[in-house]
């Protein structure tokens, strides 16, 4: 499968077009069969909203939850900047994952296996399961840490213990996200809804809690657009770049690189014609479609994120030597704003760790049948990836210091999914004439690079803590 070429007949590139939506999920035919629908719908944008929301998920996990937090309590308002060009990068990362699936045909992961070697397929494949599994044990983690906020108090106060009350939440996360993977058994669309549904309901719960605090919008402002470090110390200039890096190392992450070009598959064989190639025009529309979709969960996902700094910012602030939890932060809202603000913090993490969850699930399906070249249930996946997280909880680990460590994982096999991106989008012989112009390749360079280095520094500071 080494150095084969763009596909040259129509039904090859059918053939691979099959697979790849096959790997989200064996109801996305069935989906697409049920509506009928086999034309591009020029007029109607909105139709092919989904894919990057799905993938936007991964932005506003409970290690985004963890890294803004700490943000905003130690230094203020002061890091919104660096969400702002963390939104950025990710615009272009995703769009280019999105792009090579809808040009090719293909996943990366599919990609990857047919134009790279044999040992260089083996070792990107291992990378890719380490970021997926890592990725979805904290997630998971962060979805049982939610659901027991909001009911552990009360299984604690009929007897069980705190190592019990997290295990009991994690049995009933663990049953969440199965119903939600079930939605795709109704088709695509259906668990896109799903999730975009738990984007929302994250959205509304930060924008209650942003209510609450009546943050200084100016000062707001001036630290999203003017990049600033902590400079009254050099302990507080150390913790300021370790925090933006942490804040940075939190939001890029590798699994849903892999997962985009496969969110995208389903809606590029609706657009197929029976036995022919999607014509150049349609997938032009095609990816200016996707990139408005790209734009709009990216920017959704980046005020999410900046309402979380913002909350820590006005209610938690302390400085650089305060090291607060996702507990803290629950205990802390209720005192201040009322019972109400930590319930709805708690169901915003709830939220956020079952749809990210899930869409680790998801991502690493991709993996394993775009590497391997085979078909995996998904939730055979779950089960595998669920009962590690469940021993995690059984024996009393700390949630938070597994959360924290994945980090370091993902530290380490990012490159193994930008790196093959950048490549492959780059080559005329896998995207022809829709290859990266030279603007786009030094930009794709560029934030590899950045991300690249930021994440080594964050490695170190993980490392020498």
């Amino acid at each position: 499968m080494n150095n084969e070429t763009f596909p040259s007949t129509d039904g090859e590139r059918e053939g691979a077009l099959s697979l790849a939506a096959a790997a989200t999920g064996p109801a996305g035919t069935e989906g697409i069969g049920a509506r009928g629908r086999t034309g591009f719908l020029s007029d109607r944008v909105w139709v092919y909203f989904g894919p990057a929301f799905v993938a936007s998920v991964a932005y506003i996990d409970p290690g985004n939850f963890s890294t803004n937090i700490l943000g905003g309590s130690q230094f203020g308002y002061r890091l919104l900047w660096v969400l702002l060009w963390s939104n950025v990068m990710a615009i272009l990362v995703q769009y280019l994952s999105a792009k090579l699936g809808i040009v090719t045909g293909r996943t990366l992961p599919q990609n990857i296996r047919r134009h790279f070697s044999r040992p260089v397929n083996l070792f990107l494949w291992i990378c890719a399961e380490i970021s997926a599994v890592a990725t979805d044990l904290a997630e998971f983690l962060g979805a049982a840490l939610g659901l027991d906020l909001l009911i552990g108090p009360a299984l604690m106060a009929r007897g069980l213990s705190l190592t019990g009350s997290m295990f009991a939440s994690a049995l009933v996360a663990t049953v969440a996200v199965f119903a939600i993977l079930a939605l795709d058994l109704l088709g695509f669309q259906w668990l896109e809804r799903g999730i975009m549904f738990f984007v929302g309901a994250i959205g509304l719960c930060y924008g209650f809690e942003v209510f609450l605090v009546h943050p200084a919008w100016h000062r707001a402002f001036v630290s999203a657009i003017l990049p600033t470090f902590d400079m009254h110390s050099q302990a507080a200039l150390r913790g300021s770049v370790f925090a933006a890096v942490g804040m940075l190392g939190a939001t890029v992450m590798p699994h849903v690189i892999y997962l985009h070009s496969a969110l995208v598959q389903p809606r590029l064989q609706e657009v197929q014609p029976a036995g022919k190639r999607v014509r150049k025009g349609i997938l032009r529309k095609f990816l200016k479609f996707e990139l408005i979709d790209v734009f709009v969960a990216m920017n959704g996902a980046w005020l999410i994120n900046s309402a979380m700094i913002v909350m820590a910012a006005v209610v938690m602030f302390r400085g650089p030597e305060y090291y607060p939890t996702i507990q803290d932060a629950f205990h802390t809202l209720g005192p201040l704003l009322g019972p109400g603000a930590a319930v709805v913090f708690a169901v915003a993490l709830l939220c956020s760790g079952l749809s990210s969850s899930t869409v680790g699930v998801m991502a690493g399906q991709v993996i394993i049948e775009g590497f391997l070249d085979i078909r995996f249930p998904i939730f055979l996946r779950r089960f595998i990836t669920v009962i590690p997280a469940l021993i995690v909880m059984g024996v009393g680990s700390d949630p938070l210091k597994i959360l924290n460590d994945s980090q370091v994982l993902l530290s380490f096999t990012l490159p193994a999914a930008m790196i093959p991106l950048l490549l492959l989008t780059s080559r005329a012989e896998v995207m022809g004439e829709f290859k990266s112009v030279p603007g786009l390749r030094f930009a794709g360079w560029t934030v590899a690079g950045i991300i690249l280095a930021l994440n080594a520094v964050l490695l170190a500071q993980m490392a020498l803590s």
